[in-house]
């Protein structure tokens, strides 16, 4: 069975209760060789009660004459403190774009007052966040190739963890030597889960360093996170003793540090000892030739 869709792509828009424009933009992203954008309006379509969002084809006007996309999609308005409050809509929806037909979406997603009521998890930081989940099943007319993102990111699902495309390697790694890894994480909340996943990665990146790159305080926070990771139910043993491995050799480090600190300290002494003591050896060697020389006739007479 194929992938159910090609690409999962979060926009976070920030401040968003303060938003002067009743329609916004995401930026453009590309998913099966087409680019595609996110239009939301924050006060409702048409001055609705709800917030409206809808996919669309990114420029349109620039595609020849007769142009058309099948895609199947999922938008999610995301609920930042329980993922089970998510707002999840147009599950397995399919729908051809053309250039009658440019978007698609929902102008009633999520009553507002439901998204700015307070400790909704809806807006949190002032930040909301929509996810879309997009697989393109057919193109008619050009494609475009060009990606340009920075509101956009695409995300990957490992194991239960959304991740950058850069971390889904390195995560996957982990889960195939470690696979009871996460079995009892207590977090549920799905930015929780990334959050404690990026510190864990950032960990390890902290103990891949030389020794001579880290500090104490270094060696401590580690400590903190791991302390931190264990209690939110990860299984990290196998991190500990590395840790321990680390700190160990670290301490050798320095203790090898000031041991050669003071062998070298030695050492100059000793040479500028040697130096004094040829100096003297070449003054004596000076009087014993002068003791050996003969006395001649002109200096007795």
């Amino acid at each position: 069975m194929g992938k159910q869709y090609d690409k999962k792509i979060t926009w976070t828009i920030k401040n968003f209760a303060s938003l002067p424009s009743d329609l916004i933009y995401s930026d453009h992203f590309v998913v099966g060789g087409c680019k595609w954008h996110l239009r939301v309006y924050p006060k409702g379509y048409n001055n609705a009660n709800s917030l409206s969002l809808f996919l669309g084809v990114a420029v349109p006007t620039s595609l020849p004459s007769g142009w058309r996309r099948h895609t199947k999609f999922r938008l999610t308005l995301v609920n930042q403190l329980s993922d089970k409050l998510s707002q999840s809509k147009l599950n397995e929806l399919e729908q051809w774009s053309d250039e009658k037909t440019t978007n698609w979406g929902l102008p009633s997603m999520c009553p507002l007052n439901e998204i700015h009521a307070k400790d909704s998890g809806f807006l949190l930081n002032g930040e909301l966040k929509i996810v879309v989940e997009i697989k393109v099943l057919e193109t008619i007319g050009k494609l475009d190739v060009t990606e340009e993102t920075s509101t956009i990111t695409e995300t990957v699902d490992v194991n239960g963890f959304q991740l950058l495309p850069s971390q889904a390697k390195s995560v996957s790694r982990m889960f195939e030597k470690h696979p009871e890894l996460a079995t009892d994480l207590r977090p549920k909340n799905p930015n929780l889960r990334t959050g404690y996943m990026s510190l864990l990665l950032s960990l390890i990146e902290t103990l891949s360093q030389l020794p001579q790159q880290m500090s104490k305080d270094d060696l401590l926070d580690a400590y903190d996170a791991l302390g931190s990771m264990r209690d939110a139910g990860f299984k990290l043993d196998w991190l500990e003793k590395k840790l321990y491995e680390v700190s160990e050799k670290k301490e050798n480090e320095e203790a090898s540090e000031t041991g050669l600190k003071e062998m070298e300290e030695e050492l100059k002494d000793m040479k500028q000892k040697c130096l004094e003591m040829e100096a003297l050896v070449e003054k004596e060697k000076a009087k014993v030739s002068t003791a050996k020389s003969p006395i001649s006739f002109d200096d007795i007479v």
